[in-house]
């Protein structure tokens, strides 16, 4: 009656918080099937626990525990552990010593690793070590003195792999006289703390299988027919392992809150719903904000004229959040560049903190070269910090299309804007033209008959010349003099 309750249904809570956190967590759709056993696992169960695998061959304990390892896994132990209980409380069904030996070793190695006391099947020992005495005592058979002190090394020193090695045929055949005094009152009384834990309706409810007070024993053990009996118990749906009577609790339900001045719920009375969308949600009223979307939306087809492109600068000064609600995005930005550059020069300063700015960066490194892009670049540079590897790849860009172009009349004419919109930026100190040296010198000869080309390269010179020049004068470095005077003797040549 006590212990058919604790491996069932209202452990479950106390089981979860006992055992290892190792253990897979089940939800409550789980609880139902915990002790539900297949016929093919309850096969493989029986197998390693007939009297021929435990008596006649002869198998130790370390055998025993390989053998349960290979056929279950762990997430499968207390199914296999409930199994394995019904079977002890009924003597009919495991009948050799060897058998029920094997069964409590069993219990003990599935929870090894965790606390003794954290082990689900604990209140089975210590019904078996006598921490229970109660008229219930004939629910689970008593065990012999050899046994006892067996479980009471494997409970006490879980490491000693000498008892492993043993067989259940040893232990049973041991002498009584044999064995040296123990005491289980230590162990008993941790047990028994354990056990009270448990809350008390878990311990007022008896299972359903009872064991047979008066077995006929007349007609011998046949184990077909009890392994049949034991599968009508432990498979199926709803198998009477898993049936309990105890006593029910109640729970009266709460009264209703009246309350005078309560909500009423209304069921809306129509079958069919339709979305109304408001349209205009979003859009700002304000004749100025209108009259900017228009200008650019124009500014995006054509030129506006100098009072248009002022009115649009204003607006945006007046509220600079504007620049997010009139339209623009980075695929229309060529668009405003080429035919609105002073436009584009103001919305992009206005989106320099947008987290949209590297997109804008990469449409215009990417765009066709042009005056009108140069000319926004460059008003960029002037007035704010670009990122570095911005201006390299807009700057490799332009040389590239100055490379690539076939018509002569406008590469020379782009070259003369790529040199001197690169003399621009050598001067002011915007780009470290060490970082491009190699490849800006190259476009220099290779356009050397233009003479902005050619001037770009004087300028790139004279900064190297002026850089050899500083580290000559520095004392410190070695071949310093030797290098100022071939400087100078090359400066004089030209």
């Amino acid at each position: 009656m006590f212990l058919g309750e604790l491996w069932h249904k209202c452990m479950i809570n106390w089981l979860l918080r006992k055992i290892t956190k190792k253990q897979r967590k089940m939800d409550s759709s789980d609880y139902t099937s915990l002790s539900l056993l297949t016929p093919k696992e309850l096969s493989s169960l029986l197998r390693i626990l007939s009297e021929d695998y435990t008596y006649t061959q002869n198998n130790t304990f370390e055998n025993l525990s390989q053998g349960l390892t290979h056929f279950f896994p762990k997430n499968d132990h207390f199914k296999i552990g409930c199994t394995m209980v019904l079977l002890l409380q009924q003597p009919d069904l495991l009948p050799h010593p060897t058998q029920r030996l094997s069964t409590l070793f069993l219990l003990w190695d599935m929870y090894k690793s965790d606390p003794f006391t954290s082990n689900p099947f604990l209140v089975v020992f210590a019904h078996l070590l006598g921490s229970i005495d109660d008229s219930r005592s004939m629910s689970m058979p008593g065990i012999s003195v050899a046994e006892k002190y067996f479980l009471t090394q494997l409970i006490s020193n879980p490491q000693n792999k000498e008892l492993l090695k043993k067989t259940p045929k040893q232990i049973t055949q041991t002498d009584a006289s044999a064995i040296p005094p123990f005491d289980t009152i230590p162990l008993s009384g941790a047990l028994e703390d354990r056990i009270s834990e448990l809350p008390a309706i878990a311990k007022a409810a008896m299972p359903c299988v009872l064991t047979d007070p008066d077995p006929d024993s007349s007609t011998g053990y046949e184990s077909s027919v009890a392994n049949k009996v034991i599968e009508g118990l432990v498979t199926g749906p709803k198998p009477p392992l898993e049936n309990h009577f105890r006593p029910e609790f109640t729970r009266l339900a709460p009264p209703l809150h009246v309350c005078e001045d309560e909500l009423c719920w209304m069921n809306p009375l129509e079958s069919e719903h339709d979305i109304l969308w408001d349209e205009h949600m979003c859009e700002t009223t304000s004749a100025g904000h209108v009259e900017v979307k228009k200008l650019m939306a124009k500014a995006f087809r054509t030129s506006l004229l100098p009072q248009q492109q002022q009115q649009l600068q204003n607006e945006l000064q007046k509220d600079p959040k504007l620049v997010y609600h009139i339209g623009l995005s980075p695929a229309k930005l060529p668009d405003l560049v080429e035919f609105n550059p002073m436009v584009a020069i103001e919305v992009l300063l206005k989106l320099m903190q947008s987290n949209q700015i590297a997109d804008y960066f990469s449409v215009l490194v990417s765009m066709e070269m042009s005056l009108h892009s140069m000319e926004v670049v460059n008003r960029l540079t002037t007035t704010v910090d670009l990122p570095q590897e911005f201006l390299h790849l807009y700057i490799s860009n332009c040389i590239a299309t100055c490379e690539t172009i076939k018509d002569k009349f406008m590469q020379n004419r782009l070259v003369r804007l790529v040199c001197v919109f690169l003399q621009s930026l050598i001067r002011s100190k915007i780009i470290n033209v060490q970082d491009l040296y190699i490849e800006v010198q190259a476009f220099c000869i290779e356009f050397s008959r233009i003479k902005e080309a050619a001037a770009l390269f004087r300028l790139l010179r004279s900064l190297d010349n002026n850089e050899s020049t500083a580290a000559a004068s520095n004392p410190t470095t070695p071949g310093a003099g030797g290098g100022s005077a071939a400087n100078s003797s090359q400066q004089s040549q030209k």
